[in-house]
């Protein structure tokens, strides 16, 4: 009975270790053809709350793809056990 309990406790915890959470939202799209670069503003957040420094705006991608036209703009959001949320926006176009 104790090594079942102890077979069981281990799947639990690697369970619970290894869950996370990941989707992919789109947000906008244009009448425009999917662009041929891409940029993305990513930042990091603790437990839904806090988020230092972080600036995952649709400007901010586009600049750091060199984007003058945007044709789409995906959300990312990455979970980890709802302690680290990692935050992306994915932004195409020319």
């Amino acid at each position: 009975m104790k090594r079942v309990l102890q077979i069981v406790s281990l799947v639990i915890i690697s369970g619970l270790l290894l869950s996370a959470c990941s989707m992919t939202i789109p947000v906008a799209s244009t009448g425009k053809p999917v662009g041929t670069k891409v940029g993305e503003a990513s930042g990091t957040g603790y437990f839904y709350m806090f988020r230092f420094g972080v600036d995952t705006s649709i400007r901010t991608a586009a600049m750091n793809g060199g984007i003058t036209e945007i044709s789409t703009i995906d959300y990312q959001m990455k979970d980890i056990l709802g302690i680290v949320q990692t935050y992306t926006c994915i932004v195409t176009g020319k």
